[in-house]
């Protein structure tokens, strides 16, 4: 049996999965009521960066503090999906990817990631442009182009590819989540002090996490790693309309977006 132990990152009370690899954690858990989870806030930690860093708190706690194999990272209302989610049912929560699921995946690699999201009409670099204040995304260019130029190639790709595997969401082994983490916060603290977040409204000072998104098939790539895709099952209904309604706002009228989906 392989000892895997996901990350399911919130910042309130939520049913979670009772399956034994998951870890309900409570993110951005300095100076708040306590859930009774996990609290990131424990041992080496930046639990009081949340308000910019987002569930990836919980992710720098978990390289600073947890061992297993593998270690991932999923969403209180977003998981990897069984291979029963196409069934018909009511519960979600059966339809979120068990442990024996997870270990047939890991025979045969040693990363798996979400099912890429795709953009179609523009690329993620435009996407982030028109829907976020981009001087942030051009600092890191900066940042990697002076202490990681082996991955600036990559990151260009960023202007000509329209899709990603996004929301942060990842199942890796130790060695790998390691090595991306120690890549990953060395970019995203030094961009934290050339772009302060409290310059930006509570909404828009999230860019460390998001600027993260687009940084991890920079890294996958960039060090021609493999990995198996799942599918993503959402917890709670998506407002098609209104996600598409604010997208094509922000790219025909340069209307930032206000809000999450």
């Amino acid at each position: 049996m392989k000892d895997i132990k996901i990350l399911v990152a919130t910042h309130k009370k939520y049913l979670m999965p009772t399956d034994d690899i998951y870890i309900p954690i409570q993110v951005g858990a300095e100076g708040k009521e306590d859930l009774g989870f996990q609290k990131d806030n424990e041992g080496d930690n930046i639990s009081a960066k949340n308000p910019f860093y987002c569930e990836l708190t919980g992710m720098y706690w978990a390289w600073k503090n947890l061992n297993a194999d593998y270690i991932g990272l999923v969403h209180y209302r977003r998981h990897f999906a069984s291979n029963k989610s196409k069934k018909n049912g009511k519960d979600k929560f059966e339809k979120i990817v068990n442990r024996k699921e997870i270990e047939k995946k890991l025979e045969n690699t040693d990363i798996i990631l979400p099912e890429k999201r795709k953009y179609y009409i523009e690329n993620l670099y435009k996407h982030y442009e028109h829907t976020m204040y981009v001087e942030p995304l051009e600092e890191t260019e900066k940042i990697i182009k002076e202490k990681y130029p082996e991955y600036l190639e990559e990151f260009k790709k960023l202007h000509k590819r329209t899709s990603a595997h996004m929301f942060n969401m990842f199942i890796m082994k130790k060695e790998y989540f390691d090595n991306y983490c120690k890549w990953l916060f060395d970019i995203l603290f030094e961009l934290e002090k050339r772009c302060n977040p409290k310059e930006y409204d509570t909404f828009h000072a999230r860019y460390l996490g998001r600027i993260s998104e687009l940084l991890l098939d920079v890294w996958i790539n960039t060090n021609n790693l493999q990995y198996k895709e799942i599918k993503v099952i959402d917890m709670e209904d998506v407002n098609w309309l209104k996600k598409g309604t604010a997208f094509l706002m922000a790219k025909f009228f340069n209307k930032k977006y206000k809000n999450s989906f």
